[in-house]
């Protein structure tokens, strides 16, 4: 029988101590903790992320999310002077942008940030998200002009749970080894956990496939509603290369490196588009019917992530490895440790 509790967004809670959220990553990135669960025994092996290659099932093919972060947050002032933050969500057609503007504005206000970058501001939305074009000496701005400009001024958007400005160091830290295509605001956090030399070894080992999905801010966002299925998702941009879709569509087992590359697989196996907005929303009466196995960091309360998790192992279960987790002190969020479900 299905429980109502797996539609209650206040039964995805659990209480995480402060120290437990991890503001830095494992050095070496292999050296992160790493929960194996067996779903077929229902065995729970504590390990360290450098053995992940010991517990990946013999011919599994495993996809891994190639998206860049992009340096999205911007520090800059209205004419009036007053200071602004633009934090860059996505862009839309026709070189106009969402993002989300810290200080208040209205519509046609044009904030000015250093390298001279104007935003103009076009639509304030309900959401609290605004639509804005970007200018350099009277220039509209594509994508590609305006990663270049956030390259040189840009900040790196952590997550607000690390309640730390970013470094130098986060540029490195908070990008995947194969980072590619620009475009996420959040990198695909199970990724960071791989070195060079373990991921050649995946390499070796296992057939290895990218696909790429732009993760949004809203990936941090909790869920608001009292009954999951009201819950709204957010879109996010995605494409499957050609060789990929052909795994996916055959009958090889798939271990999905993140939760972002779970969401993209089992948007494909129902819609069977190779690009296009992915809005998706796994949970416990949601489940997948393509991706066989995940390896995922642990997740926030109540977000659509620990959801998503509970979609394979059920909500109880999923708590339980969660608090398991907690005992043994491992640490949580996007720097933290990793558990791979089998």
């Amino acid at each position: 029988m299905k429980s109502n509790l797996d539609l209650n967004t206040a039964s995805y809670d659990y209480n995480l101590p402060k120290e437990l959220i991890a503001t830095t990553p494992a050095k070496p990135a292999d050296s992160a903790r790493l929960l194996v669960y067996n779903r077929d025994d229902g065995s729970i092996t504590h390990t360290y992320f450098r053995e992940l290659l010991n517990y990946i099932p013999k011919g599994s093919a495993v996809f891994l999310n190639d998206t860049k972060v992009i340096k999205a947050r911007i520090f800059g002032r209205k004419k009036s002077g007053g200071k602004v933050e633009l934090l860059l969500i996505k862009p839309l057609l026709d070189n106009l942008y969402i993002a989300m503007i810290k200080g208040r504005v209205k519509v046609g206000v044009e904030l000015e940030f250093d390298n001279g970058l104007i935003a103009k501001v076009v639509e304030l939305k309900s959401d609290g998200s605004r639509v804005v074009e970007f200018f350099k000496d009277s220039t509209k701005l594509s994508f590609d002009k305006l990663v270049e400009i956030l390259e040189e001024i840009g900040h790196i958007p952590l997550p607000p749970y690390m309640n730390r400005e970013d470094t130098k160091q986060d540029e490195l830290d908070y990008q995947t080894l194969f980072a590619k295509n620009s475009g996420s605001v959040a990198a695909p956090t199970a990724s960071l956990h791989f070195t060079p030399e373990l991921l050649n070894r995946l390499k070796e080992n296992f057939d290895t496939y990218t696909l790429t999905l732009h993760v949004g801010a809203g990936t941090f966002k909790p869920v608001e509603v009292d009954d999951i299925t009201q819950h709204i998702m957010h879109s996010e941009y995605y494409n499957i290369p050609k060789e990929a879709q052909k795994v996916i569509d055959s009958s090889q087992k798939i271990l999905a490196v993140g939760t972002t590359v779970t969401r993209t697989i089992e948007y494909y196996a129902r819609v069977k588009k190779p690009s296009g907005e992915c809005d998706l929303f796994l949970h416990p009466q949601n489940r997948p019917i393509r991706v066989n196995y995940l390896l995922t960091n642990f997740h926030l309360p109540k977000s659509t992530l620990i959801m998503l998790v509970s979609a394979f192992l059920g909500r109880d279960k999923t708590l339980k490895l969660y608090n398991e987790a907690i005992k043994k002190g491992y640490r949580f969020y996007s720097y933290g440790d990793a558990m791979l479900i089998i």
